[in-house]
């Protein structure tokens, strides 16, 4: 159950219809999704959060688009965020993602929870050459 509604006419205010039509213009879609319906209750928070995902997540940068939406679904799982998990499952799967590819990346998702629990439970020390601060 959510937490606040979302505006009924969200853009009837301008701010947001400036988002929404940013968001259409760069996913070149005209699917608003739910997340920014929601967020549309504050334009402050909207704005920003845009902004910010626009920045890291459209804008070509050292990581392609699939590797990026691949590290969104891995922290999505480890955050518990359904929600996270089914939108950027999807958009990976538009950039190309293959169901070879989301069966390797849930190993990897599963065996890093589980060597994370074990070196957590074992309070295991960081070996010297993988500090960045130790001379090598």
């Amino acid at each position: 159950m959510s937490t606040v509604a979302p505006p009924s006419a969200p853009e009837a205010n301008n701010r947001v219809k400036a988002v929404f039509d940013d968001i259409r213009a760069t996913r070149k879609s005209d699917f608003v999704n739910n997340m920014w319906l929601w967020l549309a209750f504050d334009p402050d928070l909207l704005e920003r959060t845009w902004a910010e995902v626009k920045v890291v997540m459209a804008t070509p940068s050292a990581l392609d688009p699939l590797v990026k939406e691949m590290l969104y679904i891995a922290v999505s799982v480890t955050n518990s965020c359904g929600y996270c998990i089914h939108s950027h499952t999807a958009s990976a799967r538009t950039k190309g993602m293959t169901e070879a590819q989301h069966a390797d990346l849930l190993r990897v998702i599963s065996l890093a929870a589980k060597t994370n629990q074990l070196a957590t439970a074992l309070q295991v020390p960081v070996d010297a050459a993988f500090d960045s601060k130790s001379e090598q």
